[in-house]
């Protein structure tokens, strides 16, 4: 008789900011509607990374947009209630999201929706214990509750591959 491994997935400890803030976000551009993408454009040493004070820019490589965010202005995360959901840093929508009879599917990048994918299939999922109270809530800890249900499995997968087919076309 042959045991089969549960898919197992380990939470890293990501917080909710930390794809948004540690590296780039795919957005619709607001000019020719194709796929642009929101970049740090740190400029020293000095810009702290891990704060997302650093100065941000969209660049679509399709019909050469290009505007820079400076440091000061505000980002402000939205959690949905809109029509789409938008980066914190210009308020374009993004590139990555899709609906689903449950809910909206969002990723800020690839890295994003791989990390998802993995949560989703696994039917292991481990994660650290919970002795530092500002760890109780990450990532994973505030995703909603359809996502998390092993009977919506088959949905959300197939809710990320069809973001996933988006890069390519």
């Amino acid at each position: 008789m042959t045991r089969f491994s549960p898919a197992r997935f380990r939470d890293p400890g990501f917080g909710k900011h930390h794809f948004a803030v540690s590296g780039w976000i795919l957005v619709r551009c607001p000019r020719c509607a194709r796929q642009a993408q929101i970049a740090s454009a740190a400029r020293d040493a000095r810009d702290n990374v891990s704060s997302g004070d650093v100065p941000r820019r969209l660049v679509c490589r399709h019909c050469g947009l290009s505007r820079q965010r400076e440091k000061n202005a505000p980002v402000v995360f939205s959690w949905g209630g809109g029509p789409d959901m938008v980066d914190p840093y210009f308020r374009e929508p993004l590139w990555l999201q899709t609906n689903t009879r449950h809910g909206r599917l969002w990723a800020y990048n690839l890295e994003h929706l791989d990390l998802l994918r993995q949560y989703v299939q696994a039917t292991l999922r481990e994660h650290d214990p919970w002795y530092e109270p500002w760890r109780k809530m990450g990532l994973f800890g505030r995703l909603p509750g359809w996502i998390k249900q092993a009977k919506n499995r088959d949905e959300v997968l197939r809710g990320l591959d069809r973001m996933r087919s988006s890069l390519a076309a």
